[in-house]
């Protein structure tokens, strides 16, 4: 129920739906004869979709993300590596076969770098079909066709298809690994999604070492009109939005310790 809810609620409340919304609820109003709400649904509407495409407020509100979780020293040694679904063009895929990547997918190249840095470590694959509608084919099982297509040992790769949101992916990945008391395991995910997953894996208690990757911004932008293009400065506020309502609806539901972990 929480991963339809907040589904159709994000639908809504993103960025260019949401002027949209406002958009039509304010020429709407005007057709009725009521000019002042049609006048203030179109102004919040246009203001929306300004701070969204020709500002830099979206790489702002990314930056405490991204920068909340610094990659450490590598170890000598690691016993596993996580790494969370997103990375793929499901929809693509199903069809297409193959394992079209999209801005996620460092996390799949960052896990192939580890994974033959690291040749003993497990490399678990989390992710099941994370869309409410779209059909789509899992990223674990694209991941298993694009990893062993770049050397690494099927029988190094763990599975696991079934979940939809990060909140699952630390459960159902804790219940297939079973990680022992000292053991050493690495979290891939991008910058942005970081802080989300460690609240949520160590929830599950499942101790991880955070590896960020995919970071979407440089962690200097102060705000400006036309820092980028506007799809990029669309696609940030979209991303920035989503995670820190992500954040607050975890920590509210009681899946995760504090707001930002």
């Amino acid at each position: 129920m929480f991963f339809v809810v907040s589904k159709v609620f994000w639908f809504f409340v993103q960025p260019l739906n949401l002027a949209i919304f406002f958009g039509l609820a304010g020429i709407a109003a005007q057709a009725v004869g009521r000019r002042r709400i049609g006048l203030w649904s179109l102004s919040l509407g246009t203001g929306i979709l300004v701070l969204a495409v020709w500002t830099s407020l979206g790489a702002i509100l990314l930056h405490p993300l991204e920068d909340r979780a610094a990659r450490p020293e590598l170890p000598a040694d690691i016993d596993g590596i996580v790494v969370l679904g997103g990375g793929f063009e499901g929809a693509i895929n199903i069809v297409r076969g193959g394992y079209e990547l999209n801005a996620g997918g460092d996390r799949f190249v960052e896990a192939a770098v580890l994974a033959r840095r690291y040749p003993r470590a497990k490399v678990v694959i989390s992710g099941g079909s994370g869309t409410l509608m779209l059909e789509g084919e899992t990223d674990a099982a694209a991941a298993q066709r694009l990893l062993s297509g770049l050397g690494i040992e099927p029988d190094r790769l763990v599975l696991e298809d079934r979940s939809r949101s990060t909140y699952e992916n630390a459960l159902f990945t804790r219940d297939i690994v079973h990680p022992a008391a000292g053991e050493n395991w690495l979290l891939i995910t991008s910058a942005f999604h970081m802080p989300r997953a460690m609240g949520l894996f160590r929830k599950a208690g499942f101790a991880v070492t955070p590896w960020p990757v995919d970071y979407r911004t440089i962690g200097k932008e102060g705000l400006t009109l036309f820092y980028d293009n506007p799809v990029d400065s669309l696609q940030t506020m979209t991303l920035a939005i989503r995670e820190w309502l992500g954040l607050l609806a975890y920590r509210l539901s009681g899946r995760t310790e504090a707001i930002l972990p």
